[in-house]
């Protein structure tokens, strides 16, 4: 398996990119024995399903992401990206790995009654690849009674699981504000009409709306991350564009905060007489655990690593998982596998990081031992 996760780690592709990767998981499946595989769902994503021995009419999804990020790796190590700008930064070549690691022990054993659907699914990292492969008929061609995710966790230790029973990940938004004013010289402002201190003015102000007019109990983040304007010292620029996200758990908390971002938007237009236009994309709904299934993987995680390496009640994340989409469908559930190494700097979407190797036999553990006690009777 660290031979497969270094080979992925090497050749990290982007969503609905993922040619070569899904054409190593397929050789992998159909090398295994796996009883059907169908690939170009979702463009690259690939479904395998395996029968158990023993009757059954129960059927069981597990989904692994495939899909690199966008950046530049850092690592030095042997295995490091080998394709520019591409870089395997969440630890999805992990997440791929282990459930090829899984499904090679369920091709061997066929201890279980009823039927596993391997889901290997691209364009997690935004792209939504969860939602078009759903689209396309996912739980249509292949049933499913429950469906569970995993993602490997550098704030955890190693060798833990955290399993939340109910939020785990949060609504994502994208916002993104134009802010368009009337360039001159920047000895000369009163000439123009000078979008950078409107958007200064404005960063600060769009905090208040979760430090002040949010319930602290209620969690949300509004995260500006990108202010672009202007290039020259002597030069106030005509426009000024602001990009950010909103995190948030409830629905009426998200329509709520969008909404005033909105108002915000126009007020500060009006004030500093500059034309500003919010622009707002809604991504993932929030991933909610269903309370008996992730009580269930939570039990499996303790035949794996003991109860006391086990938290059933984590806090949830702000990172938001298509993942959601698949829960909103099917019953099913979202674990944390802990990989450590956060506390050196190790940590998702830097970098610098690269899945720990020690962990694949762990998540194989626990995704084989999910199917083994679902499946258990038919």
């Amino acid at each position: 398996m660290t031979t497969w996760r270094r080979h992925l780690h090497a050749h990290p592709e982007l969503g609905y990119e993922e040619h070569a990767t899904s054409a190593f998981v397929a050789e992998k499946l159909k090398e295994f024995g796996v009883d059907e595989v169908v690939t170009g769902m979702a463009k690259t994503g690939v479904v395998g399903v395996i029968r158990g021995k023993r009757p059954g009419n129960r059927a069981i999804g597990l989904r692994a992401d495939m899909d690199a990020l966008p950046m530049t790796e850092l690592t030095q190590a042997p295995w490091a990206s080998t394709n520019p700008g591409r870089m395997h930064a969440c630890g999805h070549d992990g997440h791929t790995t282990m459930l090829l690691g899984a499904a090679r022990h369920l091709c061997q054993t066929r201890d279980f009654a009823g039927t596993v659907v391997l889901i290997f699914q691209p364009a997690e990292e935004g792209g939504g690849g969860a939602r078009v492969m759903m689209n396309e008929g996912l739980f249509e061609r292949f049933p499913v009674e429950v469906v569970y995710g995993l993602h490997n966790w550098p704030q955890l230790p190693f060798g833990t699981f955290a399993m939340p029973r109910s939020a785990a990940m949060a609504a994502t938004d994208e916002i993104r504000i134009e802010i368009a004013g009337r360039g001159c010289h920047a000895a000369m402002p009163h000439n123009g009409l000078d979008p950078i201190v409107c958007a200064a003015q404005l960063v600060s102000a769009l905090q208040n709306i979760i430090s002040r007019e949010t319930d602290p109990m209620d969690r949300a983040v509004l995260s500006i991350t990108s202010i672009q304007a202007g290039e020259a010292f002597n030069v106030v620029p005509d426009t000024a564009t602001l990009k950010g996200t909103v995190r948030t758990f409830r629905s009426d908390t998200r329509a709520r905060i969008v909404g005033r971002i909105r108002d915000m938007v126009e007020a500060f237009g009006k004030g500093f007489g500059v034309n500003a236009t919010l622009y707002h994309r809604q991504g993932y709904p929030p991933t909610i655990n269903h309370a008996e299934e992730a009580a269930f993987g939570a039990d499996v995680a303790e035949t794996v690593v003991g109860p006391e390496n086990v938290q059933r009640d984590p806090l949830p994340s702000m990172g938001g998982e298509d993942f959601s989409y698949m829960l909103e469908k099917v019953p099913g559930a979202y674990i944390w596998l802990g990989v450590g190494g956060a506390d050196e700097g190790r940590i998702l979407h830097n970098a610098r990081y690269d899945f720990n190797d020690e962990a694949l036999p762990v998540g194989v553990a626990w995704w084989t031992g999910l199917v083994e006690r679902h499946l258990s009777a038919g």
